[in-house]
């Protein structure tokens, strides 16, 4: 149960780093994010899409399949990582 509570968490991290980002500038590399994001707003076409991870996420661990969350979670704690060095980045070529 706590790699489902990680998930969660590192869901709510990517949402908000994600938009973090777009308010200084960074742009959305997903393509099926970004055609969220332009059908609907930024942060609506971001929450679509950690509706759908978080559905996918309960599908795994109501499946049985627990552990392979707790493998994606890896991937997410590199993904906010990605957003933060990204965040950084702008905010340190805004800042000269």
């Amino acid at each position: 149960m706590p790699a489902v509570q990680i998930f969660v968490y590192l869901q709510l991290l990517d949402f908000l780093t994600t938009l973090a980002g777009f308010k200084i500038g960074a742009s959305e590399a997903s393509p099926f994010i970004a055609k969220l994001i332009h059908i609907s707003s930024p942060a609506l076409g971001v929450a679509a899409s950690k509706i759908v991870g978080l559905g996918i996420g309960g599908l795994c661990y109501a499946t049985g399949r627990g552990r392979l969350v707790g493998w994606i979670n890896y991937w997410y704690a590199a993904l906010i990582v990605w957003n933060l060095s990204v965040i950084i980045t702008a905010a340190s070529r805004l800042a000269h």
